[in-house]
């Protein structure tokens, strides 16, 4: 005999996840906080990526990080230290973040001081694509040492995302990636994403990215 196909417990698990979403979200709007769902593939730099943001608007917009991982509060601890509030969600296995976990975390800030939230989702490029998290906007972050052909092959994460950062390109002179190339397959995923081009280690297109993070944060408040 066939199994009966397990489609409807996917589709009610989702649903929960966008109904706590939806909650999630109008919680952080009503509080004015811009929310980033920050995703990747493991290494290619977020938390690194955060750390500098962090440093580089001190004196801008106040940000609180939720972290995600497998395994081990570091991540965490990293954020602490560049001098942002920091909650660690360790997954246990768990590919992505889900909204109920956000739901618990966000217990641990203190959002009445928090002008951007930035949930920094478990590295992969398949899993996170597909869960809302209540946020306002989905950034992707690839490296130069990862292959240029990232958003055709995982063309869910760049079509479901607004942003896309391209790190590390200080080591350009020193990998086989081609930005042409990157930037011509996420375009052709989702044309209207927005993409940014950095290096964390030399500073190089920080400063437009920061601007960009500044922007948005002062347009939701106004907006809402």
């Amino acid at each position: 005999m066939a199994s009966m196909p397990n489609v409807p417990i996917v589709q009610n698990i989702l649903a929960a996840n966008e109904r706590i979403a939806r909650d999630i979200h109008q919680q952080l709007v009503d509080r004015q906080i811009y929310t980033l769902n920050l995703m990747s593939s493991a290494g290619a730099g977020k938390t690194t990526l955060l750390e500098q943001t962090i440093r580089r608007l001190r004196f801008g917009p106040t940000i609180g990080v939720i972290e995600g991982d497998v395994e081990t509060s570091a991540d965490a601890e990293r954020i602490k230290a560049a001098g942002a509030q920091a909650v660690q969600i360790i997954t246990q296995g768990i590919c992505h973040l889900e909204a109920h976990m956000i739901q618990l975390a966000l217990q641990e800030l203190d959002l009445s001081s928090l002008d951007l939230l930035v949930i920094e989702n478990v590295g992969n490029l398949v899993c996170p694509a597909g869960w809302n998290l209540g946020e306002d906007i989905k950034v992707t972050v690839v490296s130069t040492t990862e292959g240029d052909d990232k958003p055709a092959k995982y063309p869910a994460m760049f079509a479901t995302s607004q942003v896309m950062v391209i790190n590390k390109i200080d080591l350009l002179p020193y990998v086989d990636y081609d930005l042409a190339t990157v930037k011509r397959f996420a375009l052709a995923v989702n044309p209207e994403l927005q993409i940014f081009e950095l290096s964390c280690r030399t500073g190089e297109g920080l400063d437009a990215w920061c601007d960009w993070l500044q922007t948005i944060g002062s347009a939701a408040k106004i907006k809402r």
